[in-house]
């Protein structure tokens, strides 16, 4: 597996990249006011699709996949659906800072998992450190809402944990699979297969839900299109195959801050000082569990 040394140039992408997805719940947020959960996860793969296969025509990758690669791809795509789905369902039922928060939790999982299923990226005492210092940022976190009597967003909270939980699963997953398969066909069938779907699911269960689009559902899609699941998702597995995942990790301290500074500025929405702790002990948590030991400075290019 390729474990190259941060560079200074992939530490400025991961971070940039982190920034804007901490956009990505905020604009969930404004979306699911005009489309129930799952339609609006397929709306935005199509155009997410439609980014990556830019990106595939622009550097003639070969998409088409490979023997064996059908089985991995169809249990690729069952994660990343049900990820997807837990976000948006938990998001609708809470607030956005919060989904933000819980969704960041990613790389908490990616180190615990990272250790039972990458060889080469083992549980440390620093990792264990970070994990528990996150673990208590989650939990103050859900404490004020127990404190405060604001039991409504407790399920959404909890859902989108589970959604934190998947990803980083999915992110273990993906990191094995893009040593033999090419990120932009991984990337390309992953959301392809999921599309049909959240539509079919969408027609199932949401039938009686109420559909409409002005111009900010519109702009909040076309954000979580053609940005995360298109810009974001391409460079970050791009990273993702070179760099170690765990280390990776370490930029997404930047998200839950960027979602709650971006979720105040759009939605409104109250920093309460139980956040703002909670958020800066899952950030430090994830940096101390990702931090690269052993290699304190980032090399140049």
């Amino acid at each position: 597996m390729l474990n190259q040394p941060i560079t200074v140039n992939a530490a400025l992408a991961a971070f940039i990249l982190a920034a804007l997805w901490g956009g990505n719940t905020p604009s969930i947020k404004v979306a699911l006011e005009g489309l129930p959960p799952l339609a609006l996860a397929g709306v935005r793969f199509i155009l997410g699709v439609l980014t990556v296969l830019v990106w595939v025509l622009y550097e003639r990758i070969p998409i088409k996949p490979q023997k064996g690669e059908y089985r991995l791809l169809f249990f690729l795509t069952i994660l990343f659906v049900l990820q997807i789905y837990f976000l948006h369902l938990g998001t609708r039922s809470t607030l956005a800072a919060h989904s933000g928060v819980f969704v960041c939790t990613a790389p908490f999982f990616i180190a615990l998992l990272a250790h039972y299923f990458l060889p080469d990226d083992r549980l440390s005492i620093p990792k264990i450190a970070g994990m528990l210092c996150s673990f208590a940022g989650i939990v103050m976190i859900f404490a004020e809402g127990f404190l405060t009597s604001a039991t409504d967003y407790l399920l959404g909270d909890a859902i989108v944990l589970v959604s934190g939980f998947l990803l980083g699963a999915r992110q273990i997953y993906t990191k094995r699979l893009t040593q033999t398969m090419h990120p932009a066909r991984l990337l390309f069938w992953q959301a392809t297969f999921s599309i049909p779907i959240f539509f079919l699911l969408s027609a199932l269960f949401e039938r009686n839900e109420t559909f409409y689009v002005d111009r900010d559902v519109a702009l909040a899609i076309a954000y979580q299109g053609i940005v995360i699941a298109g810009f974001c998702f391409i460079f970050w597995t791009i990273l993702l195959r070179r760099y170690n995942a765990s280390k990776l990790g370490v930029f997404a301290f930047v998200s839950p801050i960027s979602g709650v500074a971006i979720s105040y500025w759009i939605l409104n929405e109250p920093i309460t000082n139980a956040l703002i702790f909670g958020v800066l002990l899952v950030g430090l948590g994830i940096g101390i569990a990702t931090y690269p030991a052993g290699r304190k400075r980032i090399r140049e290019n």
